[in-house]
């Protein structure tokens, strides 16, 4: 699992210039060979290692780098 760990955070610091967050979608589609359930786990893994973080629209739950994007600039957390 380490490897596709490495795969999720290479594909979000290569886009941390235009975007923060990331839709599930957008990393199913890292993963064409995985269901949903198994790129689940790893996205939950990252989290849980404080990795990545949830964000949550009220509506919408998106992923991304614990303390980047403009969310946790306003919060305080950089």
């Amino acid at each position: 699992m380490a490897d596709e760990k490495d795969v999720v955070v290479e594909f979000l610091m290569s886009k941390s210039s235009s975007k923060s967050k990331f839709y599930f979608k957008d990393f199913t589609d890292l993963f064409p060979d995985k269901g949903p359930r198994e790129v689940k786990k790893i996205l939950t893994k990252l989290v849980n290692e404080e990795v990545l973080e949830f964000w949550s629209s009220g509506s919408t739950t998106m992923y991304g780098l614990k303390g980047a994007g403009k969310q946790a600039h306003t919060e305080g957390e950089d």
